[in-house]
């Protein structure tokens, strides 16, 4: 099964080697067909500490690193 990739931007960069990425998604309400957006925020592996808030990432699924960490930064 392929690794889900998702795109999103960083909200904090305060811990060592971890970001915290918020992801958008937008869809249409199945009852009010109006576009609603949702977000969810996901902790991914950052070992070199390159990326600062603000930052536009792509994140990818990995093996649990740590309680909360299952994800890691592929590219800005």
């Amino acid at each position: 099964m392929p690794k889900r990739i998702l795109q999103g931007t960083v909200t904090s960069d305060k811990n060592d080697q971890t970001v915290t990425v918020l992801v958008e998604r937008r869809y249409t309400h199945p009852m009010m067909k109006k576009t609603v957006r949702s977000s969810k925020k996901y902790r991914a592996h950052d070992p070199q500490n390159t990326y600062k808030t603000g930052d536009s990432v792509r994140i990818q699924e990995c093996a649990p690193i740590s309680k909360t960490k299952r994800w890691e930064v592929v590219t800005a």
